[in-house]
């Protein structure tokens, strides 16, 4: 029963209910007309929950205050997955279940009381591209690679009444997200705004709908479904006033690289962005999602677009209700009008904007075409060199979802072909569209007859490069690479570039709009002026320049209104709904758990060892068992790339009697804790300083043994000394990988100490019970023992503690840091040793641990 402090409850004239913000602010909540339009949708969440103890009426009048010492809880209404991080969660509530059983205890009180929809869309690889039966190969390899994991979820979905799983060959969530499943306004009895966490820290591209939501760790999505609320501090709001509108040839994916750059550098980390201005009002709703679609990208809890007129056209547009959500929006207040009031302010002039590109290995390193560098490439039929484009794929739901963008490809591609161009032989080239509305709109416009001419046939529906699932280049072409060491590139339409993650193979790779993709194939390197160098020579013998073959804006509005509103072909639906629906599975209350070397073995998070705090007081005498510098990201700490032959994680699983085409890759087995245990840090991009090398490598100290860091840990652990981890800035930046915190776990690690840290990852370290401390200064020091001192326990939030570094047992350094701990939520779960365990230990009265 909700206390209502406000007297916020009210009524539309058909009896259906909801929060009004007018009339809590009219009863004494506070201005929260003058608050940011997200701000307003989470004190509807607050107002609507509010018990009088977990959720009070202090909460809103922090929010309408804008108390950033306060933290607030938050209800999502949905929950959000995708296959790689999904079936963890799944997996750690099936073991939640078994140790309340173990308990003695109902397991129906862990069962998840919230929504949730999975898709899978991580596990496609581009096994073949460039064909017409692409797709169909794709999929039926997906569906034998995948085969466990497969059955496991069809076991769920007959578990978990709440769990929808959306099959392989359909799309991916975000795009799916926006297209069918968010709402931004929910029906029903009680009337409220639709929100959603996701395991995917790009849940934030349903910002562009008007949805709140954001990316979170998969330890705290179990939480969050199993009814707990997420907790964070009052946040700051970083207001974007657009001015203007993009200048001919310019797309969202042009304004998303530059703001991210803008936003990166101004510093909107556990920020929420929101946009607003004259501008706004030209942006389409795709192209809002493909900038909110980068928030992680620059930092930004959210990147929230305020609903108006183009947020009802869109609902309109694809079939949902929307009179019904603009009665909602106009009764709260919340149909973009006035501009808010912001803690920070900047402008975009969207007309200075111009084609950009990012990388060679950030996001937020953007360039403009023409400051990529020119280099002679004396013949298109020599062997490689360095800079030559040897992937290109038009790929994610960045832009996949933007029907503008995939038109110019499209159209770009016509005129390429009309010239007579042709794609470097090089290049691998790749179509792996977001949905099958979007593959549907290039065939009903026709336009995907000239992309197929130029190899950009639909290789699948789901991640695919984006996510590093690229698939093998041809073999002359990697043992070029190999052999001369060259420096290749890969062009993307992603949202991520980071070292070693698209293909091993590949040094640098650019983001790019989808037309930009196809300019880069056709020319085959990144070393090249395209605004004034020839992209090639047409079938006349005459140069040909981009500007030659680039569609003007008409062409490509025209392009997109002739399709229509492109809808999926109900049949295909139906094919890959029943292979799903056919699959065979287990129908029994237990899972029968993998042996030692398969692919769903039982998560050991839940297990008495795993559940003891490990914050119990000072930390003395810690050896560090990685040094590391600034930027490093979930993909460093554990990869998600195919697990290769002569690695840790490949001998283990060789010893084993797997054969190497079946060791398949670290996403694929994050139910395998052995294998991600061999994978932790093993990225072969990262540096460790402590041992001057490249991979899973470190220095055991003292012996000054350089050993793969799994053994390094476990020797630690057998000898009772402390493990640390210290880094720079940005730690944990990219995906919301709850496994980069997981295997910290298992590596027994108690505590990460950097500069900064990225959002997720800082909390997902916390969910795991290990302990985030921010210091400066320590990156680059020569130490070899660290001491923790104020770690009283229980620690209290943003706790100051001293760090003292030594070297030979001599002090080099003593500072002071902070206990990275912004809740109180987050001290208990730290207390408990984390989420898991806290979940357990709240629920049922015996307790987790012994």
């Amino acid at each position: 029963m909700t206390r209502d402090s406000f007297a916020a409850q009210d009524n539309f004239p058909d009896g259906r209910r909801f929060f009004s913000l007018p009339r809590a602010q009219a009863h004494g909540a506070g201005p929260l007309d003058r608050l940011p339009y997200a701000t307003r949708v989470l004190a509807e969440n607050i107002l609507r929950h509010e018990d009088g103890s977990t959720v009070t009426a202090d909460h809103v009048l922090a929010l309408a205050a804008r108390d950033s010492a306060i933290s607030i809880p938050f209800f999502p209404d949905r929950i959000l997955l995708q296959d790689a991080s999904g079936i963890p969660v799944l997996a750690d509530m099936v073991t939640l279940a078994e140790r309340a059983a173990d308990l003695g205890a109902d397991p129906r009180a862990v069962t998840p009381s919230r929504r949730m929809d999975l898709v899978v869309d991580h596990a496609l690889e581009l096994d073949v591209s460039a064909t017409p039966d692409a797709a169909r190969h794709n999929i039926d390899r997906e569906y034998q690679r995948h085969a466990d994991r497969y059955r496991f979820l069809r076991w769920a979905q007959n578990q978990f009444p709440h769990l929808h799983v959306v099959p392989p060959g359909i799309g991916i969530c975000h795009q799916l997200n926006l297209e069918q499943l968010a709402c931004v306004v929910a029906d029903g009895p009680m009337v409220r705004f639709d929100s959603v966490v996701g395991t995917d820290s790009h849940t934030t591209m349903i910002n562009g709908l008007a949805v709140a939501g954001w990316g979170v760790g998969g330890i705290e999505a179990t939480a969050a479904a199993l009814g707990e609320p997420t907790l964070f501090p009052v946040p700051a709001v970083v207001g974007v006033r657009l001015t203007g509108t993009m200048r001919p040839g310019v797309l969202a994916t042009d304004v998303a690289l530059t703001l991210t750059a803008l936003l990166r550098s101004h510093g909107v980390v556990q920020r929420i962005v929101e946009f607003h201005g004259p501008g706004l009002a030209n942006l389409t709703v795709p192209d809002r999602a493909t900038i909110a679609n980068m928030a992680p990208e620059y930092g930004a809890t959210m990147a929230y677009f305020p609903a108006d007129h183009r947020t009802l056209e869109y609902l309109r547009a694809t079939r949902r209700p929307a009179d019904s959500a603009e009665r909602y929006l106009v009764a709260q207040g919340t149909l973009y009008d006035l501009e808010p009031d912001y803690d920070d302010l900047l402008e975009l002039d969207l007309g200075a904007v111009e084609r950009t590109v990012a990388g060679p290995t950030r996001p937020h390193e953007p360039r403009r075409i023409a400051d990529l560098g020119t280099a002679d490439r004396p013949d298109r039929d020599s062997e490689l060199s360095d800079g030559d484009v040897v992937i290109a794929a038009i790929t994610s739901c960045t832009n996949t979802s933007n029907p503008h963008a995939i038109a110019a490809a499209g159209l770009l591609a016509r005129n390429a072909v009309a010239r007579g161009l042709t794609v470097a032989p090089w290049t691998k080239t790749s179509f792996t569209p977001g949905s099958r509305t979007a593959a549907e709109l290039l065939r009903a416009s026709t336009l995907q007859v000239d992309l197929d001419t130029l190899g950009f046939q639909v290789a699948g529906f789901g991640c695919g490069t984006c996510m590093g699932n690229s698939g093998p280049l041809e073999a002359t072409i990697s043992n070029q690479i190999h052999s001369r060491n060259l420096r290749v590139s890969a062009v993307l339409s992603g949202n991520r570039n980071f070292p070693g993650r698209i293909h091993p193979d590949v040094t640098d790779a650019y983001l790019a709009s989808p037309p930009l993709v196809v300019a880069f194939a056709l020319a085959g390197r990144t070393t090249i002026d395209l605004d004034r160098e020839p992209i090639g020579l047409g079938a006349d013998g005459k140069p040909v320049l981009l500007a030659d073959i680039w569609p003007s804006d008409d062409d490509i509005n025209a392009a997109v209104r002739s399709a229509g509103q492109a809808t999926p072909q109900n049949e295909t639906a139906e094919k890959t709904a029943q292979r799903w629906n056919a699959l065979p599975h287990p129908d029994s209350p237990q899972y029968s758990w993998d042996g030692e070397t398969g692919t769903i073995r039982r998560p050991p998070f839940c297990d008495v060892e795993l559940s003891r705090p490990i914050i119990t007081g000072d930390i003395l005498g810690a050896r560090p068992l990685l040094v590391l510098g600034d930027d490093i990201t979930t993909d460093h700490i554990s990869p998600v790339s195919r697990i290769l032959p002569g690695s840790e994680a490949g001998d283990w699983l060789r010893q084993r009697g797997v054969a190497t085409h079946d060791f398949g890759s670290f996403g694929a087995r994050r139910l395998n804790h052995e294998v991600m245990l061999r994978g932790g840090f093993a990225n072969p991009r990262l540096r460790n300083r402590l041992a001057d090398r490249y991979g899973g490598l470190t220095r055991l100290l003292p012996d000054d043994n350089i050993v793969p860091v799994h053994q390094a840990a476990a020797e630690y652990r057998q000898r009772g000394i402390p493990a640390v981890i210290v880094a720079g800035r940005s730690y944990g930046a990219g995906s919301a990988r709850d496994w980069a915190a997981k295997v910290t776990r298992l590596l027994g690690v108690r505590a990460v100490i950097a500069e900064s840290f990225e959002r997720i990852h800082r909390t997902n370290l916390i969910a795991m019970g290990i302990l985030p401390v921010e210091c400066s200064g320590l990156g680059r020091l020569d130490a070899d023992e660290y001491d923790l001192l104020g770690l009283n326990h229980p620690l209290a939030v943003h706790a100051p503690i001293t760090v003292i570094a030594r070297r030979h047992n001599h002090t080099v350094l003593e500072a002071e840091a902070i206990a990275r701990i912004d809740t109180e939520t987050e001290r208990e779960w730290l207390q408990s040793g984390g989420i898991l365990p806290h979940v357990l230990a709240t629920r049922f009265a015996t307790g987790a641990r012994p």
